[in-house]
């Protein structure tokens, strides 16, 4: 993908969630590398991430302790994080609207 806009800044989710830093900067470097056309294509690259309506995919992240949501704009190249938190704090999200 050409651009990652995340809302809000990783570096406040490192903060809160380090544990889960080093797996955020790899999703990261690979993400960026990604020539992804279609939610088809993210499937094949993260088996376990589930796509949602709106272009938004959720990842699983450090063996599905943690969730995270971007909404993907394939014809544009730009990937937009739009949430991350713990499994137990996605339960309580509507990943369509946030």
């Amino acid at each position: 993908m050409k651009r990652i806009i995340s809302k809000p800044n990783l570096r406040q989710y490192y903060k809160t969630y380090p544990d889960a830093k080093t797996t955020l900067e790899a999703w990261l470097i690979f993400v960026k590398k990604a020539k992804w056309q279609s939610p088809n294509d993210v499937i094949k690259d993260f088996p376990y991430a589930d796509s949602v309506k709106k272009s938004r995919i959720v990842f699983n992240i450090k063996g599905n302790k943690y969730r995270l949501v971007v909404a993907i704009e394939y014809q544009l190249g730009i990937v937009y994080i739009r949430w991350f938190g713990t499994h137990k704090e996605y339960d309580r999200i509507n990943v369509e609207t946030i």
